[in-house]
């Protein structure tokens, strides 16, 4: 599958009569909401878990030097913590641009804090997509990391952010706070 994934998007789902619909947020779209919506809330989704496994040619990283942004990997029994948010689908206009680098929408079931439950969309970049980097050594991720930068700026700063809001949203993500560890110890502070 091509890496951009916009006109694929749009084509899979059809919201005509729908006037709003959840959308989860498990990375970047937890900490950086730069699109309008009607309500938010932390939820959950069953049986995936975040990993740093997509390459970023497009926001964090460039393609001779990608980064690594988060996907979501299945994985039975896992629990994914994030954020949901209520919003119009002609918010998708923007979020298919925003997530076009090997990004489809898929159907999934939320789980919000309170225990009720709805159905929403996710992005997730798919192991068959062209920009999917896979698994790796947690210390090799955040070698990479320290090095990529991209149009949105250093990749360091993506899972800085990403790490933050997971410890606000209460989720311990051992992969995320594993590679910022590395990080930590790999970047060294201007003097």
């Amino acid at each position: 599958m091509a890496a951009n994934t916009i006109e694929l998007n749009r084509r899979r789902h059809n919201f005509e009569g729908v006037e709003s619909i959840w959308l989860f947020g498990y990375g970047s779209l937890i900490y950086k909401v730069d699109f309008p919506f009607l309500e938010q809330r932390p939820a959950s989704i069953d049986g995936w878990v975040r990993r740093f496994w997509q390459g970023s040619h497009d926001h964090r990283g460039t393609p001779e030097a990608p980064g690594r942004v988060v996907t979501l990997i299945q994985k039975p029994g896992a629990v994914c913590k994030g954020m949901a948010f209520r919003v119009s689908p002609a918010v998708f206009e923007h979020l298919d641009h925003r997530e076009k680098n090997g990004y489809l929408r898929l159907s999934v079931g939320l789980t919000f804090d309170d225990g009720s439950q709805t159905d929403g969309l996710v992005y997730i970049a798919t192991e068959d997509n062209e920009a999917f980097l896979g698994e790796a050594a947690d210390v090799d991720i955040a070698r990479q990391i320290a090095r990529a930068v991209g149009p949105s700026g250093p990749n360091s700063e993506y899972l800085f952010r990403l790490a933050d809001s997971l410890r606000r949203l209460g989720d311990d993500c051992s992969h995320t706070f594993a590679i910022e560890s590395h990080l930590h110890a790999t970047v060294k502070p201007d003097t």
